[in-house]
């Protein structure tokens, strides 16, 4: 017996069926013409600063809705469709109406300067927002502020802080597996890489407003998505809870010497950022996967780590899948459940600098190459092939998906399984592949024509489906609470707004956290 299995079948059943998850899922809204909507997020939406499901990312044209916790894919994906169907009601349905992009690569984008930033208001905590928006524009360019995705929030009960930074651990060691199944993003618009260094191809036939790589799976999770050269020079253990925060902890009170230069404020008094600290707040932290704790009211997210300890997992490295309507299927739900079983229960040796390293070649090679055969992946000082490497990790998860349809009833965690088995084996038929596919076949090589394709389809199913007055009056009064709430968060404010920022970002309060703590 295999120390996975033993592993296994230490847990109970009840365990297994305690299972939980959650989803955050981003969507630009974009014009008919497939241009970026500049206008402010839907009055009728509520208000985005605290409606506890639908709110906006990065950007003010950035919509994020947000599932409640959930005890099977079906009925999470039931909440995620009925917060699409509110959106869309809300954007109205002529033909002038709005779209939510489909893709995680973004649409025609304007100049950098006049994307806008998310707007939440005269409070603190909503201007503190804004202001760290404009922090990261003026860090990486708002333009891969833009980028979308669907972040996975999981959990499974009785784990402590050391079971989940072992399963961090081996996700990161493992995603490539994910960013090859999933990835759907290898493709972009051209407006999103101009005036910028890269390596991306012209597509034949599209006068260079398409670029992509051939063998791509997710351009997002490569050196044009979340990444930077400050953060990189972040090498972040996942060893411990307590290296991890300490990692956090430098980087969120340490003046970075680039951001020093762009200062606080500028000579006119506007905010530029909220710290020149390598981090502004812990959210800036751009990883595959995040150890999580809800936090409490005026908390920091390591404050509640430190305290409280490890809570869920957030997975953060997959691609919109623009053949889905709301993104994500319940397939690919299960296929994660196991996974994340999987980098739980597998041995998971502590991290080092150089693997961390390696890790990053790995990631920026599946992202890029993905589905070039062949391709050659770093591992334990050594090469294997992506294939290779990621049948074998298929084939140990058998047993955990022979586990999980036990303890829920049913094949599905079996069928998810043989699907991942199947579209390793047919690399055509994986998301990314699709997406190019398509382009050349139907729209002349235009990634844009596909995904404004897609995007009018899946507006169009989802306007098509039932929406009951009961669900309509639900989510209008939810929306009228978040105006509500807005306003008495405002109202509440008495002092100015610099004396709040620092006393938040005060570096004595994380320190008194962690002796607190380790007392």
């Amino acid at each position: 017996m295999t120390a996975l299995t033993r592993r296994l079948r230490a847990l109970s059943p009840a365990q297994l069926a305690g299972m939980r998850r959650g989803l955050e899922k981003e969507s630009l809204r974009a014009l008919p013409n497939g241009a970026l909507a500049l206008t402010p997020h839907p009055a009728a939406l509520g208000s985005a600063l605290t409606h506890p499901h639908i709110t906006t990312d990065y950007s003010e044209s950035q919509v994020e809705l947000i599932t409640g916790v959930h005890g099977s894919a079906e009925s999470c994906l039931d909440e995620l469709t009925q917060l699409h169907q509110a959106v869309y009601h809300a954007l109205g349905q002529g033909p002038e109406a709005e779209r939510l992009w489909v893709g995680s690569m973004p649409c025609e984008l304007p100049t950098d300067e006049t994307i806008p930033l998310g707007r939440y208001g005269s409070s603190h905590i909503g201007r503190a927002k804004s202001v760290y928006r404009m922090g990261l524009g003026h860090r990486y360019g708002r333009r891969m502020q833009t980028i979308s995705g669907i972040h996975y929030n999981w959990s499974l009960p009785g784990l402590d802080n050391d079971q989940h930074l072992g399963l961090i651990r081996n996700f990161r060691r493992h995603a490539f597996v994910l960013l090859t199944l999933f990835g759907a993003s290898p493709a972009v618009c051209a407006s999103f890489v101009a005036g910028r260094q890269h390596t991306l191809l012209p597509v034949p036939g599209t006068g260079g407003h398409t670029m992509h790589m051939p063998h791509a799976t997710s351009l997002r999770m490569g050196r044009l998505g979340y990444q930077s050269d400050a953060q990189a020079s972040l090498a972040v253990s996942y060893n411990s809870l307590e290296s991890y925060a300490n990692s956090l902890h430098g980087a969120l009170t340490t003046p970075y010497p680039l951001y020093e230069a762009v200062g606080v404020r500028n000579p006119g008094g506007d905010y530029n950022q909220l710290s020149t600290s390598l981090l502004q707040i812990e959210n800036e932290f751009y990883g595959l996967i995040r150890p999580k704790r809800v936090i409490r009211s005026g908390e920091r997210p390591l404050h509640a780590l430190r305290q409280r300890g490890v809570e869920y997992i957030e997975v953060r490295c997959m691609d919109l899948d623009p053949f889905v309507p709301v993104g994500i299927e319940a397939g690919t739900m299960r296929f994660l459940d196991i996974f994340l079983l999987h980098c739980l229960l597998a041995d998971s040796p502590p991290d080092s600098p150089d693997e961390i390293a390696a890790l990053g070649r790995n990631q920026h090679r599946t992202a890029a190459r993905g589905r070039e055969p062949g391709l050659l992946l770093e591992r334990d000082g050594d090469v294997i092939t992506l294939n290779d490497w990621a049948i074998e990790l298929l084939g140990e998860c058998a047993p955990i998906a022979e586990a999980l349809d036990t303890a829920h009833g049913g094949h599905h965690y079996r069928d998810a399984l043989a699907g991942a088995h199947a579209s390793l084996a047919a690399p055509d038929t994986l998301p990314s592949a699709r997406v190019l596919a398509q382009m050349q076949a139907d729209f002349d090589g235009s990634f844009n024509a596909l995904a404004r394709a897609q995007s009018e389809a899946t507006r169009a199913r989802l306007l098509a489906l039932p929406y009951p007055e009961p669900l309509a009056q639900r989510l209008a009064a939810m929306a009228e609470a978040s105006r509500a709430e807005q306003r008495r968060i405002e109202a509440a404010d008495t002092q100015p707004f610099e004396p709040w920022r620092q006393a938040y970002l005060d570096p004595a309060t994380l320190e008194v956290m962690a002796q607190a703590q380790a007392a």
